[in-house]
């Protein structure tokens, strides 16, 4: 996929939006340290290219499902920066009402069925999604994001297996960031990822996760077979992890060199403005002016968020229990 192939419009919203998780996830860790949001956050930042390269290619109506790391995708679909801040400060103004936090944002009017606790949850609801579109006969895809430590999830092979015998209309992406939590990925998954598909007869493409344009091209080959009644795919999609496992996690078991290398080295952000300046098709003046755009639009967030109310003690009860009458 070359840059060539978008125009210089969509050039710069695929950076604005990398951007803009970029810098959500640095303040939320900054906001973190001052104690004012609560529980534990899971940040994105250093995947940035994997949730835009996929969600470029879908449409408002499309579906998806997240992990617990999942304030990218969110972004990455549309879902507003302002609710989903407002959210993590448990705030009566977030996108869903501050009772849902980082872990468990959902947003169904962009199609974003929700981040997920639960290690590879997110498949199964999102073969439901995607067995709908095929009873309605729609033309809509729904996407499965998951974490490398996801495919060694029982229920993982089970969404596998569904979707190829329902030949529904899913992309599984799977974000390979090496580690499942503090363990690294060579120490707990045997055999190949791809091959792991591909024994359901699921195609599987392998693609590097910090190039934001080899990402997009093979969602698009992906999304395109989903909405001619292909079936499902896999993208095994390899990312850098810039933050530990969680906000507290002291990230000792990578050394400091290591990161510094996967920082300078693999940083989708850095690589985006590389790619357009050789080509000469974005001005880095552009680009940092985007940069302050998105400076901006996330201290008015952090500061809505903390001027928002907190939920009242009526909604400790609200959308817990359903009436069937």
């Amino acid at each position: 996929m070359s840059a060539l192939q978008l125009s210089h419009d969509e050039l710069l919203k695929v950076y604005r939006t990398m951007r803009t998780i970029r810098r959500f996830e640095e303040r939320v860790m900054e906001e973190m340290g001052t104690g004012d949001i609560p529980g534990n956050t899971h940040l994105y930042a250093g995947q940035e290219a994997s949730a835009v390269g996929v969600c470029f290619q879908l449409q408002d109506d499309d579906y998806i499902s997240s992990t617990h790391r999942g304030h990218g995708h969110c972004i990455a679909k549309g879902v507003g920066i302002d609710g989903m801040m407002a959210e993590l400060f448990g705030r009566a103004s977030g996108t869903c009402g501050g009772k849902g936090g980082s872990m468990h944002i959902a947003d169904l009017r962009k199609g974003m069925l929700g981040a997920n606790g639960i290690v590879a949850a997110g498949a199964p609801i999102t073969c439901g999604a995607a067995l709908s579109i095929k009873l309605l006969g729609s033309r809509q895809v729904a996407v499965a994001f998951a974490g490398d430590g996801a495919m060694n999830e029982g229920v993982m092979s089970e969404s596998f297996n569904l979707a190829k015998i329902w030949n529904l209309p899913i992309i599984f992406a799977i974000e390979d960031n090496g580690f499942g939590e503090a363990t690294a990925n060579e120490h707990v998954s045997a055999g190949s990822f791809t091959r792991r598909a591909e024994s359901y007869d699921i195609p599987s493409i392998e693609v590097d996760g910090t190039d934001v344009f080899a990402v997009y091209s093979a969602a698009g080959e992906a999304v395109e077979r989903a909405r001619a009644g292909g079936g499902p795919t896999m993208l095994h999609i390899h990312v850098p992890r810039y933050y530990g496992h969680y906000s507290g996690d002291p990230d000792t078991y990578r050394t400091p060199e290591e990161k510094k290398v996967m920082r300078q080295e693999r940083d989708c952000l850095i690589n985006f403005r590389r790619r357009v300046n050789e080509v000469s098709l974005l001005e880095e003046a552009e680009l940092d002016a985007v940069d302050k755009d998105v400076e901006a639009a996330i201290d008015q967030a952090v500061s809505a968020a903390r001027a928002a109310p907190f939920p009242p003690l009526s909604a400790l009860t609200a959308d817990v229990y359903v009436k069937y009458l």
